[in-house]
């Protein structure tokens, strides 16, 4: 008679597997704690002292969710799982701090077809190193083992968040308003977003991923790896620093810079962003080409360099960008909000980008 572990691992499930990856992954989560944290990684809850929002006249509790889509794909092919973790953090966070809202705590979820302990340990210490960056804490995950659902080597990634804003400090389109400035921040390559796009050209092309990009001094695959800038703690600093002078944040993911700043923008205005002010990456150029790509085509699949976009007063750009490059963040004045005319889309992109 087999006893209850082996007769799981004949499913193909392995338990001691599961186990040995959750002790792999306790030093990397507790790098993320924050003081808030009650108790330790293991329970059936994570909990999280929200006494101080007492403090606030009406906070509101934010919540996202997300995952990093098919670039999981890329980290498959070249067998490297330890930057994707922060790709999830980044996805997930920093919606939440458009809205205003201090990202407090993460859980993730992590599928594979077979428990690798240290492979999944890796992309753990990735999304603890991600919450680090974005000052949130990891408060526990699932690893879940799905054998004859998705091969040995397969595996997917999500992840939910909370953060929390007072209500008189909620950040949106009730606050913009024409004159005011695109403050751009840079991408840092193509995020997690348009890889189903990225991974079609790369076969079409038949690319090899281990061709030294020189503009980089790093292989293609590497390029195509690099992880998600995170933003929170950048726009956190703006928020507190500018107060009413900031009046709305876009975080550019999937459908583009137009699309996501069309979020923010209320009735009768237009985001108009101006192409000139800075150059189209190098690997989102090289891309657009190898897969012949229409520019409209690139600019709804692709960041095409701007990651996150602060909407600031008109007299306030210069301090907006003085105060993110105190930080170690290089943005830029992009473009500007108008009086939108009739017919206008609420967001669109003039001129051609800048020659490197």
């Amino acid at each position: 008679m087999t006893n209850s572990n082996e007769a799981y691992k004949l499913a193909g499930v392995d338990i001691d597997a599961g186990e040995r990856a959750v002790e792999l992954m306790k030093a990397s989560i507790a790098k993320s704690r924050r003081k808030e944290v009650v108790g330790d990684l293991g329970g059936f809850a994570g909990l999280f002292d929200a006494s101080a929002l007492k403090g606030m006249q009406r906070p509101l509790l934010a919540t996202s969710t997300d995952g990093v889509g098919t670039k999981t794909e890329i980290a498959r092919w070249l067998g490297k799982y330890d930057t994707i973790g922060e790709d999830l953090v980044a996805m997930v966070v920093d919606d939440l701090v458009v809205c205003g809202a201090e990202p407090l705590f993460m859980t993730d979820y992590i599928a594979v077809g077979k428990v690798f302990p240290d492979r999944v340990a890796e992309i753990v210490a990735g999304i603890a190193r991600g919450c680090e960056k974005a000052g949130t804490a990891l408060v526990g995950g699932e690893t879940a083992e799905h054998p004859g659902l998705l091969a040995e080597d397969e595996f997917d990634i999500a992840g939910a968040a909370t953060g929390v804003v007072d209500e008189p400090n909620l950040l949106g389109e009730h606050r913009i308003k024409e004159s005011d400035i695109l403050i751009a921040m840079p991408s840092s390559g193509f995020h997690s977003n348009g890889y189903s796009l990225v991974r079609h050209i790369i076969k079409k092309a038949n690319l090899d991923l281990n061709y030294v990009v020189t503009e980089y001094n790093k292989t293609a695959g590497e390029v195509f790896l690099t992880p998600t800038e995170i933003y929170a703690l950048d726009c956190l600093a703006l928020i507190r620093g500018m107060k009413d002078k900031l009046h709305g944040f876009s975080h550019i993911t999937g459908g583009g810079i137009a699309e996501n700043t069309l979020r923010v923008i209320p009735e009768g205005l237009t985001a108009v962003y101006d192409r000139s002010t800075w150059s189209l990456p190098v690997e989102m150029e090289f891309l657009a080409t190898q897969g012949q790509l229409e520019r409209p085509d690139m600019e709804r699949a692709w960041n095409c360099g701007i990651g996150m976009t602060a909407i600031v007063d008109s007299g306030s750009a210069a301090l907006a960008i003085k105060s993110l490059a105190a930080r170690g963040m290089k943005a830029w004045q992009a473009g500007v909000i108008q009086k939108r005319e009739a017919g206008q889309p609420g967001s669109i992109l003039v001129g051609e980008y800048a020659k490197r």
